[in-house]
């Protein structure tokens, strides 16, 4: 009997209980329950509380802004309640994650598995033995349907003693730890061009290993929109595309979510005021140098310009350079077979200050069209078909003097004049500033990512690395004119002398007819007809110029201005294309590239190689031959599906230009890869090899 008794006392007792323990209500999809920190409460205290959703597996529900499509969960309150609906505050949202509903084009936001979203409960004032909360959790819950569902739910609390519920009070904790904090740096959105650039500064976690992600309070971007995202000293930057042309009336709020290597997600909630990008990248060539502390972007400057001057070193034996150089080596051994030292130094003072020259003045034209675009890439002068018609003729005419079919002034070893030592000082000059026009867009595989940094570096930053790599350049030249014990290393003068300079003639014609097929690729084969003719006119106008009186070398002098600007004029006129050497072979299947199709492709879990190409950019051209279009990596590709991009920067594109800038590249050849599933690139040397990109595959 007294068994019974306590039984039955037990079954009171618990039933009591009951309501401030109730179990969850299924409403179909999710276990819905409210939960609060306290079992037993102080009239007129506030206190937390939560809606807690246990999901069915591969279902989800959605944050305060739902993405492209859903809705959030809300309460609606009961007239049961003896708590008033006033007295409940809004959801602390946690930090959602991104749902791909249709890859590439729908994208949510929210939670799976299991969310609990915190609300402060205010306690009235004469409350007195129990208060009941009762609600109805009202949501949409998704997995390849949406289903609407209802859930009546309840919270009955004792009024008397403030008594904790350690379990579910640690709960609600863990999940208010889980929302945004207040971004304690500083944002601002540039929306000047697209896409817009979300810039931030001032916070901790905005390191180069951490992914980024920007989650919209309203519907302001695109939501299935990559964001790429760059990384500097003081901060980062990202890109988001827009939902519509039209800038927001006011600051874009959201919250960022960083999320470490380890897995680690951190939120910060920021409202990011209309403006210009910061200069995030202050500093970063200390830090990529490994120095810190005062001083230390002095010395990560003088660092950059030391690899810019070691990059000009290099640069005398590429493809690019090499046919302009062998002008000027005519020119050192003809002054050093002349034995006069003073005309040597004389040679090699004047071609250095050609290559300074123009490396400076490339400096300031790249100074002026960042100021004017907000971008600037190397490699400009050979996109403007112009520049490249009057290069191609240039080489033309610099073949036919070393093949000795006219003469531009006597030769230094047979005069010793002033008028000679002008010539040859022009001359020297003059190659100087060819060298370093030709050869700036091929410095890319020794600064592509140095020079991507100095891109955005103030004025004479600038000018410093620029003067840096153009003194490497010039170096080789100039020991050779002051060195004596160098200069004994030239060979002696002798016949094989005008053999050789025949024969640098023929590097010459073959640069002119690259620089042919560029003129192709920007402005059809109309342009390089045209230039053909030039060519031709030019022949015509030396063949005048050898006849005897004024009004033949009247004639001459007309014909060879027609000859340059007649292809000048004409490639300036936009015309069809037929085709770059940026095209690859069939079973590559290669498209064009652009930010969307990539995060369609990743989005769809495909591997993405991306090449950023130009038909002017000869290692491009070289990577192609030695790696790309061998059938080992054909094959490679084609058995991992390896969805292959091409970014052809051969004409200006300022989509293309924007995503070389973001990566922190100067210029052509960039490569980008992004393994099975990743959304950030891996960005992969300047030279490849078959063994390198092969090996992705391997790695993934």
């Amino acid at each position: 009997m007294i068994r019974i008794l306590c039984s039955l006392l037990a079954a009171i007792v618990l039933g009591a209980a009951a309501p401030a323990l109730a179990a969850p209500v299924d409403g179909g999809h999710a276990r819905v329950e409210l939960i609060a920190e306290r079992t037993s409460v102080l009239p007129g205290e506030t206190i937390q509380a939560a809606l807690e959703m246990d999901l069915d597996p591969d279902w989800h529900v959605y944050w305060r802004n739902a993405g492209d499509a859903g809705l959030p969960p809300k309460l609606v309150h009961r007239d049961t309640s003896n708590i008033p609906a006033g007295a409940i505050g809004d959801f602390i949202w946690p930090i959602p994650q991104l749902l791909p509903v249709v890859d590439g084009e729908i994208m949510d936001y929210g939670y799976s598995d299991q969310v609990i979203l915190p609300f402060s409960l205010m306690i009235p004032a004469a409350a007195s033995g129990t208060i009941r909360l009762d609600v109805v959790a009202d949501y949409l819950i998704c997995q390849d349907i949406c289903v609407p569902e209802y859930a009546d739910v309840s919270l009955v609390l004792d009024v008397g003693e403030a008594i904790p519920d350690p379990a579910h009070g640690t709960m609600i904790a863990d999940w208010i730890a889980r929302a945004p904090t207040i971004f304690a740096g500083e944002a601002r959105l540039d929306t000047s061009a697209t896409p817009w650039k979300l810039s931030l500064r001032g916070a901790p976690g905005l390191t180069r290993d951490a992914a980024l992600r920007f989650f919209p309070f309203a519907h302001e971007i695109s939501h299935p929109a990559g964001q790429p995202a760059s990384f500097g000293a003081d901060g980062a930057t990202l890109t988001l595309t827009p939902a519509s042309p039209a800038a927001p009336d006011g600051p874009l709020g959201g919250v960022l979510v960083v999320e470490q290597p380890d897995g680690t997600r951190t939120g910060y909630e920021l409202s990011a005021e209309q403006g210009t990008v910061f200069d995030n990248t202050a500093g970063l060539a200390a830090i990529r140098s490994g120095t810190s502390g005062a001083g230390g972007n002095t010395t990560g400057l003088l660092t950059l310009a030391f690899f810019a001057f070691i990059g000009g070193l290099v640069l005398n034996l590429m493809p690019c350079v090499l046919p302009v150089l062998s002008i000027k080596a005519m020119g050192m051994v003809s002054a050093a077979a002349s034995g006069h030292a003073k005309e040597l130094r004389s040679h090699g003072l004047w071609y250095t200050g050609g290559v300074l020259v123009s490396f400076a003045a490339l400096a300031a034209v790249i100074i002026a069209i960042r100021a004017a675009t907000g971008t600037a890439t190397l490699g400009f002068q050979l996109q403007n078909a112009p520049t490249v018609a009057i290069l191609a003729l240039i080489m033309f005419v610099t073949g036919l003097w070393l093949m000795g079919l006219f003469e531009l002034g006597s030769s230094i070893q047979n005069t010793g004049s002033n008028l000679a030592s002008r010539n040859g000082a022009a001359g020297a000059f003059f190659t100087g500033i060819l060298a370093a026009v030709v050869g700036a867009p091929c410095v890319g595989p020794f600064l592509g990512v140095a020079l991507g940094a100095v891109m955005t570096q103030p004025a004479p930053a600038v000018f410093v690395v620029f003067l840096a790599m153009g003194f490497g350049l010039a170096l080789p030249f100039l020991l050779l004119s002051f060195v004596p014990g160098l200069q004994r290393l030239l060979p002696k003068p002798g016949k094989w002398m005008e053999t050789l300079k025949q024969f640098f003639a023929f590097p010459m014609f073959l640069t002119a007819a690259w620089l042919l097929s560029v003129l192709g690729a920007l402005a059809g084969h109309g342009a390089v007809a045209w230039t053909v003719a030039g060519a031709t006119g030019i022949a015509f106008a030396i063949w005048l110029a050898r006849k005897r009186g004024t009004p033949a070398r009247v004639a001459a002098m007309l014909v060879l201005v027609a000859a340059f600007a007649g292809p000048a004029l004409r490639a300036a006129v936009p015309g069809g294309t037929e085709g770059t050497p940026t095209a690859y072979a069939a079973k590559y299947e290669t498209e064009a590239w652009s930010p969307e199709r990539v995060a369609e492709l990743t989005a769809e879990g495909r591997p993405v190689f991306v090449d950023f190409t130009a038909t002017w950019c000869a290692t491009c051209q070289l990577n192609k031959l030695s790696t790309l279009k061998t059938a080992a990596v054909q094959e490679a590709f084609a058995d991992a599906n390896v969805a292959f991009l091409v970014a052809d920067f051969t004409r200006k594109d300022p989509v293309i230009a924007a995503e070389l800038k973001l990566r922190e590249r100067a210029g052509v050849p960039m490569y980008l890869w992004y393994p099975a599933g990743a959304t950030e690139p891996d960005i992969l040397p300047e030279i490849l090899s078959k063994d390198l990109v092969i090996g992705l595959l391997d790695a993934s």
